[in-house]
């Protein structure tokens, strides 16, 4: 039997951390289905996104395996410097590097430059040498890009007039991913594409909800910043008349912006209730997604957006911006993808998603259902990414 491969993971925020949000369940549902294939160890740090609190009865600073059966080392603060990314990377017998991210000082860019130094590049290609792999997690895309442009820009014409990005292997997640990143390293950039995984879901049952006429729960899952369109959302919801509630949650990343989105919910009419539930730890959401009736989400862009695939298999329909992998949802009964431009269509859906009958409410929810499932039991997906390490 051949030696499984072993694969070096970067990525600033691990499990048990979830406030980061897509990148951290993209990196773990990969590991998860391919644990028995490759040998994967993590690096990352031993706080949870934004926090400075390390993880409880987690210890820093070595190697451990987790509750999953996975090998990480989580990296304390006081310990976060090059010379123990470097230690590290010497430490470690490997045969390829996956790079979570495009802009990670410590879990990215240091990475890199040692390891460019270290392997030769020229040969990086060839089956008998090391390769990296970046992970580009949607960093790229033009709603991403235009939060702090100015600096991403002059980072990323910087990082092409060095070549630090020349000869890895981009890590894409979809056909607008590609082109994303063909249009910011250049034509001649070796791009691979694998769709993201689906989380492994723990409950295969459609589940009923019981829906009123006029009424509808509706439920808003992400980080509190502009990208990810509250302030939107909240706007559309000023012109529908029928009775709203929605639930709000996620961890507070802007409080600039979320002293706007506060503004606009105090402008709500009484018909309308908006409750803030703050973060969610992500064992907890499919639980929250079976309670409502629609998700609602304006994004500025999302690379895959987990929490839309993981309300579509809770029977959730999705009420989207058309800035996410996710099409057809409507024709499948599963959902909306409606411009940001068009506020007056998420309005208008919203009332017509209050007014459906337990009846109608039904289809559309066993419609996301079925849209889901035969997204995640979809083979060909976890075959991409079993081919994107032997590439």
């Amino acid at each position: 039997m051949d030696k499984k491969k072993r694969i070096l993971v970067f990525i600033d925020w691990f499990l048990p951390g979830y406030k980061a949000g897509g990148p951290v369940q993209s990196c773990n549902n990969l590991i998860e289905q391919l644990k028995d294939e490759y040998d994967f160890s993590i690096i990352t740090r031993d706080t949870d996104y934004c926090e400075q609190t390390p993880y409880p009865k987690i210890k820093s600073n070595e190697w451990i395996i987790n509750h999953q059966g996975t090998r990480v080392y989580y990296i304390s603060s006081d310990k976060l410097y090059r010379k123990t990314i470097r230690q590290l990377i010497k430490s470690e017998d490997f045969d390829l590097v996956y790079l979570n991210g495009i802009y990670s000082l410590y879990f990215t860019l240091i990475p890199l430059f040692y390891l460019k130094r270290v392997f030769s590049l020229r040969l990086a290609f060839k089956t008998s040498e090391k390769k990296i792999i970046v992970a580009a997690r949607g960093m790229l895309s033009q709603g991403a890009v235009s939060i702090k442009r100015n600096k991403k820009m002059l980072f990323i014409k910087s990082s092409r007039i060095i070549g630090l990005f020349s000869n890895v292997i981009f890590h894409a997640t979809n056909t607008e991913e590609a082109r994303d990143i063909t249009l910011h390293f250049g034509a001649n950039s070796k791009i691979f594409i694998a769709p993201n995984l689906p989380k492994k879901f723990t409950s295969n049952t459609h589940t009923l909800r019981i829906k009123e006429n006029s009424l509808v729960k509706i439920v808003n899952i992400a980080r509190i910043a502009p990208e990810k369109g509250l302030l939107t959302a909240l706007l559309a919801l000023e012109n529908v008349n029928a009775r709203v509630d929605l639930d709000i949650y996620g961890p507070l990343y802007d409080e600039n912006y979320w002293q706007q989105c506060k503004l606009q919910i105090k402008k709500l009419p009484k018909n309308i209730s908006v409750n803030y539930k703050g973060s969610i730890p992500g064992n907890e959401i499919d639980g929250v997604l079976r309670k409502c009736h629609f998700m609602l989400m304006a994004t500025m862009g999302e690379n895959y957006g987990h929490v839309i695939i993981e309300s579509l298999s809770a029977g959730c329909p999705v009420i989207i911006s058309n800035k996410t992998p996710w099409k057809n949802l409507t024709e499948n009964l599963a959902g909306w993808e409606i411009s940001l431009n068009e506020l007056e269509t998420f309005s208008k859906v919203i009332e017509k998603c209050a007014q459906m009958d337990q009846l109608d409410y039904n289809k559309w929810s066993k419609g996301a259902y079925l849209y889901a499932e035969k997204f995640i039991n979809n083979a060909e997906i976890l075959e991409q990414n079993r081919e994107l390490f032997r590439f």
